[in-house]
């Protein structure tokens, strides 16, 4: 069968395509491991447009309710299965998953996601949604009146703790380098906040805490000592490692293998190419504006399908 799109990925972004699909009739391969994505390990989630407040799985079971609500005859909904490669063939694209199983589309919506680079240090995974975060827009909130920490120094990191600063009571950010890697503006802006404090070589040795964090150990790199910083709350934000290998050689991407695409349509470099979400180098990052880009991109691959 030649579908008219394959959509790889069951996030927000590929669980929205996907209804959008549906409902224009285009016949869809939907390709994921599992439906969720990134905020399925979340606690609360309390910016997901429409809901006040849900968990990362009751958000997950949402998603692919709605799918399999409008799939129909319409999407194939293909689970457990990760997509390895994508190549040309003559009618668009042949898509191979790990076994060897394929499926051929005229086009190809890339939604796979990514994952936060987790802080690798002893007691991070034990603290993992018990004070340790790596979403500041999904708990930020519930850390209102406390003093929190924030692991990083790049844009991500300081606008982590710009958002902090509207209700924590004070913010410390953490950077092993000499020197912090935002920009220089936004650094001297965040700065300038009397609630906040950054500290550079500074290298993060342990994460402690009885039940929830209570804070962590840290390197100075020029003196070689170590220190403590108490905090009921630490956001990491040392990059994310996006799910794009199995594409990267065929599209254009990033320095850290984010696929760029044009924000107008989400058109990668390749015609007939599409990608929406954290797999992206779009500016900004979350559920809601994955799942809005990903619809901008079904409804230009229905205009690119019709227009032929």
């Amino acid at each position: 069968m030649l579908y008219d799109v394959t959509i790889i990925g069951g996030g927000p972004a590929g669980c929205a395509a996907s209804v959008y699909a549906a409902r224009k009739l285009l016949k869809t391969a939907l390709i994921t491991e599992s439906f969720g994505g990134q905020s399925l390990t979340s606690g609360d989630i309390q910016n997901w447009i429409g809901t006040i407040s849900l968990s990362g799985d009751a958000l997950a079971k949402a998603l692919e309710s709605h799918v399999r609500a409008y799939a129909g005859t319409a999407v194939d909904i293909m689970t457990g299965e990760r997509v390895e490669n994508v190549t040309r063939t003559d009618k668009g694209f042949l898509v191979t998953m790990k076994g060897g199983k394929t499926v051929e589309s005229k086009t190809v919506l890339v939604a796979t996601g990514g994952s936060r680079r987790e802080l690798a240090v002893p007691g991070a995974k034990e603290f993992d949604q018990k004070g340790l975060t790596y979403c500041a827009s999904c708990d930020g909130p519930l850390f209102s009146g406390q003093d929190v920490l924030v692991v990083g120094g790049g844009n991500a990191g300081f606008e982590t703790a710009a958002q902090l600063l509207a209700y924590c009571t004070s913010v410390t950010l953490l950077e092993h380098n000499k020197n912090f890697v935002a920009d220089p503006v936004t650094v001297q802006k965040v700065l300038a906040h009397p609630n906040m404090k950054g500290i550079t070589n500074a290298e993060v040795e342990t994460v402690f805490g009885d039940k929830f964090v209570k804070g962590v150990t840290y390197r100075d790199l020029m003196t070689d000592t170590v220190h403590t910083l108490n905090a009921t709350g630490i956001f990491v934000e040392i990059g994310l490692v996006t799910a794009t290998s199995f594409v990267k050689d065929i599209v254009n991407v990033d320095r850290i293998n984010r696929i760029i695409v044009h924000p107008k349509s989400q058109q990668t470099s390749v015609p007939g190419i599409w990608a929406a979400g954290d797999c992206t180098d779009a500016l900004y990052h979350q559920n809601n504006i994955a799942a809005g880009d990903a619809v901008k991109a079904i409804e230009d691959i229905y205009v690119w399908l019709n227009a032929k």
